[in-house]
């Protein structure tokens, strides 16, 4: 798979993004549970010492990865009956402590940061060893950090030099703790994968920070310790860039997960791009995650936005503004701000995202492409996009195997007709169903 910006080879099939015909789009979309949080939720469960019941989690190629991981250390992972529009709620029995695994254990991480990044920790509170591999695309994903920081700590990891999965994990059934310092300026995950873990480890964990930038998407560190302080966790920020987590016995968790509010925001810019008005049920009056600043990211278009009785609504305004956007604390949602800049009237910078070149593809150099290659006017710079209003035309836009891509794709061909998203079938990764419901909300709502 090209991780550099440069188009796949046209061997998926071709999904022709609806067309909205000129029409304002308008409805309520409800989305499935929080990536981010389900597979937090199921790590702390797998570390806790009693079962958990997690309720509305995310049923997704991500999760499921997560799921098959834990299960694969020792975890016991069962659906429960009465399953909810988005599938069943899911029972957790934790790794036995120090646990031996049974033979080598091969742990597929597909193309899930979280799994890739968060697992390894895990792996060594186990005794035995643990192979981790992925897609192709994981192989170009940064793991130097988290290898480094179980280094720091005694673990033995073994990745010849590369820095990338695959890797080795030879686990001794405990981990020391200590302070440890690593440069997470390319991933908030670096962070997130030792603090968790560290409810484990033999004496607490203080964790700093050293880099050349800050830590980018640092609410979903703030998310990291949410979830390890609502489960009776002493964790704590110390620093601008330095966190601490003692070793803690962990009840059995029993919490519901929130939608997901960076998923929200494809159907959010359904309304945007086409002057409707599209609600999502259920949002969160506090949150750590990143998409809740969608309340502030889209009044900047012009659009209107209000949130009443927990359900988010936004209306389109009759011409899209440009926007001076610093995306660092949530980078997850540049691609689909780049779409709806792309059919802007005036230009917009995105700036502070630079560690977008390390997620499932190069996104800014994939964006830069296949925008331009519809006509557009976009250019890359050292930490973002310069993107200039446009004239779009027809054409396949590539997914890159990045479910935020492939959505992408389908706010344009709201707004440019004959757009065919390239394996649009990627947006699995975290969202199922996408296509159905992408196009219920259109042929519906419009």
């Amino acid at each position: 798979m090209p991780s550099n910006g440069e188009p796949q080879a046209l061997d998926a099939a071709h999904w022709r993004a609806p067309f909205s015909e000129g029409a304002a789009v308008r409805g309520t979309v409800a989305v499935p549970g929080s990536k981010s949080l389900t597979n937090r939720y199921l790590v702390l469960a797998a570390l806790a010492d009693e079962p958990s019941v997690l309720r509305k989690p995310l049923h997704s190629r991500d999760s499921r990865l997560m799921i098959t991981a834990l299960e694969q250390l020792g975890a016991v992972i069962e659906a429960l009956p009465d399953p909810g529009p988005f599938g069943p709620d899911l029972r957790i029995t934790p790794l036995p402590r120090a646990h031996t695994l049974t033979g080598p254990v091969t742990v597929d991480c597909g193309l899930a940061g979280t799994v890739m990044r968060f697992v390894p920790p895990l792996a060594a509170l186990c005794s035995g060893v643990v192979d981790f591999d992925g897609d192709a695309g994981a192989r170009v994903r940064p793991m130097g950090p988290v290898i480094a920081g179980l280094r720091e700590l005694g673990v033995s990891v073994e990745d010849d030099g590369r820095g990338t999965l695959p890797l080795r994990v030879v686990g001794t059934g405990s981990v020391t703790g200590g302070t440890v310092t690593i440069d997470a300026s390319g991933s908030s995950q670096f962070v997130s994968a030792l603090l968790l873990s560290a409810v484990r480890f033999n004496s607490p964990l203080v964790l700093h920070h050293k880099g050349g930038s800050g830590v980018p998407s640092l609410p979903h560190v703030d998310m990291t310790v949410s979830v390890l302080r609502d489960a009776g966790v002493a964790a704590e920020r110390i620093g601008d860039a330095a966190w601490r987590v003692s070793p803690s016995d962990v009840a059995g968790l029993d919490v519901t997960v929130e939608p997901d509010l960076s998923n929200a925001g494809p159907f959010l810019a359904a309304a945007v791009v086409t002057g409707g008005t599209v609600s999502i049920p259920d949002w969160p009056a506090h949150t750590t995650q990143g998409g809740d600043q969608w309340r502030w990211i889209l009044p900047l278009f012009g659009a209107d936005v209000r949130v009443q009785g927990g359900t988010f609504t936004v209306t389109g305004p009759d011409e899209i503004a440009g926007v001076d956007l610093d995306l660092s604390e949530a980078g997850e949602l540049a691609p689909t701000v780049a779409a709806i800049c792309a059919l802007a009237t005036g230009p917009s910078v995105l700036r502070g995202i630079a560690h977008l070149r390390g997620h499932e593809t190069d996104r800014l150099a994939a964006l830069r492409t296949e925008l331009n290659a519809l006509g557009g006017n976009v250019e890359e710079t050292a930490d973002g996009l310069l993107i200039a209003p446009a004239e779009l035309h027809a054409g396949v836009f590539h997914s890159y195997h990045d479910h935020r891509m492939a959505t992408a794709g389908a706010i344009l061909g709201l707004r440019v007709p004959g757009i065919r998203v390239e394996n649009v079938a990627t947006t699995a990764k975290t969202l199922p169903d996408f296509p159905g419901m992408w196009d219920r909300l259109v042929r519906r709502g419009s």
